[in-house]
Parts: C-alpha cells; structure tokens; sequence
C-alpha cells in the first residue's frame, strides 16, 4: 500500500524515507545559528539562503524546514513579529525560485499566527515541536490543508530539561501524542495530513534520545501515522560518538539517520544533506538486494 503525506499544496509520497533540510535562519540554533544572519540580529541574508536551498535540493532534500526561533534547550522566546521578520522572506523567496517550484517548504514553529503567515507566503507543512500548544494551530491546519508535524514536547525548550521522567518512555509519549492527535482531528485536520515525531532531544535525557532514533515502527503502528526523526547533530550523538562538539557530529547524525529509516521513519531532518541522502540510498540499496537474494532461495 502507498503510505501518503497530504500538505497544503500536493501529497508526498512515502515508500522511502524523505530527508527535510534544515533552514535555521536564527542568531542561536545550536549548530548554525547566526549562519544566515546579515546586518541586524532580525534579518536573514535572502540571496543567500536560497543558494543552499538550491544545492540541498540538487543533493535530494525533500523538504525545506524554515525555522526562526530557536528552540535548543534553554533557549529564549522570540516574539512573533521577529520570527515573521525572520521567516516570510525566504519562504517568499523559496517560493518564487523557479528551480524550487516543486519543492515543499515547511515552516518550523510553535506560534499559530507565524504558521498563518508562512502558508499564506507559500508554506505548505507546519512543523510545530510544541505538540499544538497554541490552541489555534489546529484550526489553521484544518483551514490551510497543510501538512502538519505534532512532536512531543513537555513544557517550554527554556524549561524541558526538567521534565524528562518516564515510567515507560515510549508509551508515555505514545499517549501524550494522541492527546495532541484527538485535538487536531477535532479540529477538523484529515489523518493523511499528520506526521509524529518523538521530540528527540526536547525533555529527554541522552539515553532516551538514542532509543527514539530506533522507535518509529512502534510509534507508528501503536499510534497509526507516520514517523519524522530529527536527530542531526544533537548532544547526544556527541556523547556517542565520544564526546564530539557539534561541528564534529556529522558522521553520527548520518548513522542516526540511516539508524532511524532502517526502523521505519517515514522522514529525516537533518543538517547534512548530500551525506544523508547518500548514505539511505546505499542503506536502501543493501536491503534491496537482500531481498532479492532471498526471494531466490529455493
């Protein structure tokens, strides 16, 4: 059966693992922020951004993930007028590249009046780590026909790290995800417009962080939608990999990401293009020609 993820514009299909870029247009992200940012700590440098667009797509990327707010742990609130300020120009702008046309642009925020903004710019995903913590966010979704990614996420990124108790990891963040799922069909949002994701990093500890990598086969079957893993570059694939500092963590993120699609994630964020994508297609081919093999055995 062909698994589907309808957004505000077309439908992606998912019988492979999807890469979504991600486009940090902030001053604090823990790996590149401030990378895009020109002449005040409000404004992305547009001309620029586009350009690595262009080569992400020309790499594989799937999904471009526009984000303007910060959301390591710790990380301080921006208002909603800095992160329009951050985040309309270079969807308009992705938006009006020729060579971008078909490549759906997602927009990664909590805040339902930036989400409104970014699909009226030409956004066609809402990626809400919040878990639809404004009230509003659904309605915008159901309106829109937008895609829409529901994490988990206990509390505030200032504050997450505080949170990170668990009795039964995956089956408490299965229930709290449904949670999120009832009140977005509510609100009038289809099945085939939700993606999930465990909320790597967001109010979990290192170990838990790992064991999500590998969860989205039960996350999936358990809840019943799709399953997006972002890993790239996080502190614990550091730790993994022997206490590694972010600009080190390139090899790990794409062993996590490969770790992820062998375990069924429909979708992978990530910082590291061009590496991601080879490495799933070599992952791909191995398991395809084993299957062949095996197919042959009398």
């Amino acid at each position: 059966m062909t698994r589907t993820w309808h957004h505000a514009h077309a439908a992606l299909s998912l019988d492979r693992c999807l890469v979504m870029a991600v486009v940090n247009v902030t001053p604090d992200s823990f790996h590149d922020g401030g990378r895009w940012i020109v002449e005040s700590r409000s404004r992305p440098n547009v001309s620029v951004v586009v350009g690595q667009c262009r080569r992400w797509v020309e790499q594989g990327a799937d999904i471009l993930d526009v984000g303007g707010e910060s959301t390591r742990p710790g990380a301080d609130p921006v208002d909603e007028a800095t992160e329009l300020a951050r985040v309309l120009p270079i969807i308009e702008a992705l938006r009006a590249d020729p060579a971008l046309a078909s490549v759906p642009i997602s927009v990664d925020t909590r805040h339902a009046v930036v989400a409104r903004q970014a699909l009226k710019a030409g956004a066609a995903i809402v990626n809400d780590i919040s878990g639809l913590a404004d009230p509003a966010m659904a309605e915008v979704v159901a309106a829109t026909g937008a895609g829409l990614v529901i994490s988990h996420l206990r509390g505030e990124p200032a504050t997450m790290q505080a949170r990170v108790q668990f009795d039964d990891l995956l089956g408490e963040i299965a229930d709290e995800l449904e949670q999120a799922v009832a009140r977005a069909l509510a609100a009038g949002v289809a099945r085939e417009q939700i993606v999930l994701d465990p909320g790597i990093g967001f109010g979990k500890t290192g170990a838990q962080s790992a064991a999500l990598v590998a969860a989205s086969e039960f996350l999936e079957a358990r809840c019943g939608f799709p399953v997006l893993i972002g890993a790239s570059r996080k502190r614990f694939l550091g730790v993994l990999a022997g206490d590694k500092p972010v600009e080190e963590r390139e090899l790990a993120s794409v062993v996590a990401a490969v770790v992820a699609a062998a375990h069924g994630a429909a979708v992978v964020r990530v910082h590291d293009v061009a590496q991601t994508v080879e490495a799933l297609r070599v992952a791909s081919g191995i398991s395809a020609a084993l299957a062949d093999s095996r197919s042959k055995l009398r």
